[in-house]
């Protein structure tokens, strides 16, 4: 069976390279940022979050209370067919054998948020799921030793968030998900998931659709733009039937609030951006 470390090494390195790149842009005076459509900026607000991805965090007359977090589990490489039978072929024909590993990992967290006259509670959940084909071969310099073939991927994300009944808050359902299904005539030897998840917010008579927004171009330090070598995930769009409400700067983590928004309305919103920021599973990693 295929070493597990190797496996493990190979997909660090498919994590690093995205970093490694916006690493090397930066050293080149590239300033990446988030371009916010200016027909919706002249009608929003921005509002800082300090403290993303920390443990507490707050922007305007909003804050969290400290996010309380269950266990982060990690279950790498349990799990998968043996191939048996096609290890005999592929070993003795082309000294190569292969192995499915089965990742899998999850957290939960919760926290209340108040902007002083309103308080909700959020309790979120994240699951992810990683199937790979492995590959190993005799030969240790081949580009095929170590190589790991995506072949299904499954992050789900859910988050209730919910209000005293005493206040004029409706209970809202957040979900957000990630899928891919290798088809079986695919031939293409690389596969990745698709950048950002998609998701919505419903309380039964309202919805927020969330979709995710990528970069190709950027600004350098001279204020010259400059087309990027490749997609970045640089936040999410919150909108409903009428348009766009609001948009979550990932990169700079700010929140944009269309400014026809009410207390609540912006506080339900904050508590979807801060729960996206609370991500561990899925930590978008800027």
């Amino acid at each position: 069976m295929m070493k597990m470390d190797k496996l493990q090494n190979y997909n660090k390195m498919k994590n690093s390279v995205l970093l490694i790149g916006v690493v090397c842009l930066a050293s080149c005076g590239t300033s990446i940022k988030m371009t916010i459509p200016d027909a919706f900026k002249q009608q929003a607000t921005m509002e800082h979050v300090e403290g993303a991805r920390g443990n507490k965090m707050s922007f305007a007359n909003v804050s969290t209370s400290k996010i309380k977090r269950g266990m982060h589990l990690s279950y790498p490489g349990w799990g998968g067919r043996a191939f048996f039978w096609d290890n005999l072929i592929l070993m003795n024909y082309f000294g190569i054998q292969k192995s499915e590993t089965v990742r899998k990992e999850k957290d939960k967290f919760r926290y209340s948020m108040t902007d002083g006259r309103n308080t909700v509670e959020v309790f979120a959940d994240e699951r992810e799921l990683t199937k790979e084909l492995g590959y190993e071969t005799l030969n240790r310099g081949s580009i095929l030793d170590g190589f790991a073939q995506l072949q299904q991927y499954k992050y789900v994300f859910s988050a209730t968030i919910s209000a005293d009944t005493a206040q004029d808050i409706k209970t809202w359902t957040l979900v957000m998900t990630n899928m891919y299904d290798r088809a079986p005539n695919d031939k293409n030897p690389f596969a990745y998931r698709k950048l950002g998840d998609n998701g919505l917010a419903t309380n039964g008579v309202d919805t927020i659709f969330i979709k995710p927004i990528k970069i190709e171009k950027t600004e350098l330090s001279d204020g010259r733009v400059k087309q990027l070598p490749f997609k970045l995930l640089s936040g999410y769009e919150l909108s409903t039937n009428d348009g766009v409400i609001a948009i979550i700067d990932m990169i700079d983590r700010n929140i944009w609030f269309y400014n026809e928004l009410d207390s609540t309305e912006k506080l339900t919103i904050g508590a979807i951006a801060t729960a996206m920021f609370a991500r561990r599973v899925h930590d978008e990693k800027w």
